[in-house]
């Protein structure tokens, strides 16, 4: 029986969104997919304190994965508060899997969660979809 947490095959691209650069899909994704793995280097508790990376991902207290290499596809999936994707940790491994169906041309999100809104997103403004609807 294949493991739920192995990515689907699915049409990825990194292109312009509200938010810079965000990850769309060009296949139909059905909810409780799994879509890509986040990947990057491992990182340890004090190297994760001092990086300036902005693509740090918190497995648990003492290790991290730092995504910033351009071969995480996965990097480029924007924060959204009301998203399409969640990320699921597993076997110390991240999974992004799909929270609903979701449609090709639609862009990739997830909430990036209560520190990184609170250190990056909210001094900014958020410019997910539902924010800027009620802008």
């Amino acid at each position: 029986m294949p493991s739920k947490y192995i990515p689907g095959d699915y049409r990825l691209k990194a292109k312009r969104s509200s938010a810079g650069l965000g990850l769309f899909t060009d296949s139909d994704i059905p909810k409780g997919a799994c879509i890509i793995e986040y990947v990057g280097r491992v990182i340890g508790e004090k190297e994760a304190y001092t990086s300036r990376s902005r693509y740090l991902f918190e497995i648990n207290s003492k290790i991290t994965i730092d995504g910033q290499a351009r071969t995480n596809t996965a990097r480029y999936i924007n924060h959204a508060c009301r998203p399409n994707c969640e990320p699921v940790i597993h076997q110390k491994r991240i999974f992004i899997m799909a929270k609903k169906n979701i449609k090709a041309g639609e862009e990739l999100t997830y909430d990036y969660g209560k520190e990184y809104w609170n250190d990056r997103i909210k001094p900014h403004g958020c410019r997910c979809a539902k924010c800027k609807k009620l802008k």
